[in-house]
């Protein structure tokens, strides 16, 4: 079929990566930051809990201790209401704080740093009334309503099961009064949260596994995707075709014209060809004028026997000058000895003095 684009079996390219996430198209749980923030929590209240108590217990006795019906009748309430709501600010702040580095924290890991306004936009789709009823009904929200079913009969029996331990300490503090029974309804109330915040936390996991899966399979990619995405990203075959054959048309003329300028090519002896120059007065170490590769080195040595430019077999300098020098960049210096050599022979083989240096020095 013409529209049939095959079967999504291949791993998503970067690009379409990078396109799903400034949609906004994330691998991401909401229940596992908000089992972070329940477990973060609980650990902050056993922490920061009996300073937090402290601070309010001294704070209450101060202002409802009072000496005489004279001063209560002097107090402030708005002052009363704005000192105390300070006091209770200063007593929660490290709880409220430590929760707000989590949130981040949490997010961070999941998605990373990421703003983008894409999911938005209005989309006509999403305001017809039917197409709601349909995702209303879809399997998707039945799965999703079946999985919440179920972590709430789970996380309803971890809540039962640990009540039940402490149905003694239950009873018991039902039959004490004061401060005594805050205490240790706390402790129950305390207990319980944390094993529930740890199911939640062991069910957000395996919820954020299933939802980074999920990610990774939409987001995969038929075999003719794949190539669309590569011509996309490089261009079309006929105009890469073109640009090669101007590229390499424009190197051959390169060749053509530096060539017969060089000194000396040095060859590996047949696959690469290294055509070097040096002027005395101009250049502070030779240069690489041109260099090749198969065909185009045995251009370079044909154009250096026209213009009878001496050729040096040099197999492991050539290798090494194609591979670390580019065209019109100096030999580095730890060639400078072995083409050194390489120029002196020529120049004693041809008789004649380097360029740019008088006939009687050379």
């Amino acid at each position: 079929m013409p529209g049939d684009t095959g079967d999504k079996t291949e791993p998503a390219t970067p690009r379409r990566r990078t396109e799903a996430r400034d949609r906004g198209q994330i691998a991401k749980s909401t229940d596992l930051s908000s089992a972070l923030l329940l477990v973060g929590g609980m650990l902050c209240l056993r922490w920061f809990a009996p300073h937090m108590m402290a601070s309010l217990m001294n704070a209450m006795k101060e202002y409802l201790a009072l000496r005489d019906p004279a001063t209560a009748v002097q107090i402030d309430i708005i002052t009363v209401v704005s000192s105390m709501g300070l006091f209770a600010l200063t007593a929660a702040g490290p709880i409220l704080l430590g929760l707000v580095l989590l949130a981040i924290t949490s997010s961070l890991l999941q998605v990373g740093l990421l703003f983008t306004l894409y999911p938005l936009q209005p989309k006509g789709d999403k305001l017809n009334p039917i197409n709601g009823i349909k995702r209303l009904f879809s399997a998707k929200m039945v799965v999703q309503m079946a999985m919440n079913v179920l972590k709430l009969a789970l996380v309803s029996s971890v809540a039962y099961l640990v009540i039940s331990e402490r149905k003694d300490d239950i009873l018991l503090a039902m039959g004490i009064g004061g401060w005594q029974q805050v205490v240790l309804i706390s402790k129950v109330l305390y207990e319980v949260g944390l094993w529930l915040a740890a199911v939640l936390l062991i069910l957000a996991l395996l919820d954020y596994a299933w939802q980074r899966y999920k990610f990774e399979k939409d987001l995969k990619m038929s075999k003719q995707e794949v190539k669309e995405e590569l011509r996309r990203m490089e261009g079309d075959p006929i105009i890469r075709q073109r640009r090669r054959r101007m590229q390499f048309a424009a190197a051959i003329q390169r060749i053509r014209s530096a060539v017969p300028t060089a000194d000396v090519v040095v060859t590996n002896p047949t696959e690469f060809a290294i055509a070097i120059k040096y002027n005395v007065e101009t250049m502070q170490a030779p240069k690489v004028v041109a260099k090749g590769q198969n065909l185009l080195a045995k251009m370079i040595r044909d154009i250096a026997v026209e213009n009878g430019i001496p050729i040096v077999e040099r197999p492991p300098l050539a290798q090494a000058l194609f591979k670390m020098v580019e065209v019109g960049q100096e030999v580095p210096e730890q060639f400078y000895r072995a083409v050194a050599e390489i120029l002196a022979y020529v120049y004693e083989l041809s008789g004649r003095a380097p360029r740019g240096k008088p006939a009687t020095a050379a």
